[in-house]
């Protein structure tokens, strides 16, 4: 019989209000919003506190976020679930299209298609997500992302299409 308290582990995380940090960047252009974010004027989110992400740069067009792969992020078979890489695609790709949006301007997510190519693993070290702007018009934008090592060894890749909604 397995004894469960045996190799027990913890993590704690702290956060700030993310509806503050939401209220200040409605304020801002997109891309002023994610600088102060990167510089810390702003909190992170707490999902990038959560799944241990950060900015690394940003600018018009492109975004690069950074993380380290942990123990905490596997899944029942012993590698990184695929949830960091889809997370930290959806996060880079739908952020360098809020790089080119005006204040006042929200989006979301339509859709994400994310293509996998070797697991990650607590060995892996920090990974780079990167995304970049293919195209934005008045009401849809897309966006391309890539996840590589610091070797440029490509984990996965992936497109995505956001819903703009200008004056909300």
């Amino acid at each position: 019989m397995h004894n469960l308290d045996e190799g027990i582990r913890t993590r704690t995380i702290t956060w700030e209000d993310p509806t503050l940090a939401a209220k200040a960047g409605r304020t801002m252009s997109g891309l002023d919003y994610l600088k102060a974010m990167q510089a810390g004027t702003v909190p992170p989110s707490p999902i990038a506190l959560l799944m241990n992400m950060g900015i690394a740069e940003v600018d018009e067009g492109r975004i690069v976020f950074t993380a380290e792969p942990e123990e905490y992020h596997y899944n029942p078979i012993g590698t990184v679930h695929g949830g960091l890489a889809a997370t930290l695609l959806d996060s880079a790709m739908a952020c360098a299209i809020h790089t080119m949006l005006p204040a006042g301007t929200n989006y979301t997510t339509l859709e994400i298609k994310v293509n996998y190519l070797r697991p990650m693993t607590s060995e892996t070290g920090v990974v780079y997500c990167e995304g970049k702007v293919i195209h934005v018009g008045g009401r849809v934008a897309t966006s391309e992302g890539r996840l590589t090592d610091a070797a440029g060894k490509l984990y996965a890749h992936g497109t995505t299409t956001c819903m703009i909604m200008r004056g909300q």
